[in-house]
């Protein structure tokens, strides 16, 4: 009886194929949205110089599109790890994401749970910059405390990343 409870219950795992499935497919659908961004924001731009008109907020519109495009990407990369790390964590290695000498890529080589979780949490963190400097583009500063307010924000960021980069290294 012990037996079998146990093989049944080391076989569930393969329920995390549904999350490693529709991770992906949510991957893709965000690399097809981002792309159909850039297109947008590219053709904007042709009939713009075409037309030879040039809207007020050309510049921000067509910049906060290409980052707009650049967060969904993130996303995308996001989905991926989460789906190649539940996949290796749960149900087996990747092999054919180890080279020719059998070591592991780096980028997606995830050997427990706290490693995903500092992969992903690193590029939501990506995600939460790319946000802030797509917002940052369409805010209007009206004074100097706007714009301390401004340099604050940045100093914070830069100092986040800073300290981001240095999670894990060994100096």
């Amino acid at each position: 009886m012990e037996k079998m409870f146990e093989s049944t219950l080391w076989a569930s795992r393969f329920m995390v194929i549904m999350a490693v499935v529709f991770g992906l497919i949510g991957a893709v659908i965000l690399f097809i949205v981002a792309s159909v961004d850039i297109y947008d924001s590219a053709k904007f731009v042709v009939t713009t110089y075409i037309n030879h008109t040039h809207p007020e907020n050309f510049h921000e519109d067509v910049v906060g599109g290409i980052i707009g495009a650049v967060d969904l990407y993130l996303i995308g990369v996001v989905m991926l790890l989460f789906s190649f790390g539940l996949y290796e964590l749960f149900i087996s290695e990747i092999d054919v994401a180890k080279d020719d000498k059998g070591e592991d890529n780096k980028i997606l080589a995830i050997h427990s749970l706290d490693q995903l979780k500092d992969k992903i949490s690193k590029v939501i963190v990506m995600v939460l910059v790319v946000g802030f400097f797509q917002k940052v583009g369409h805010t209007h500063y009206n004074g100097a405390l706007d714009m301390l307010y401004f340099a604050l924000s940045i100093t914070a960021v830069a100092l986040g990343l800073y300290f981001l980069g240095k999670v894990g290294k060994k100096n």
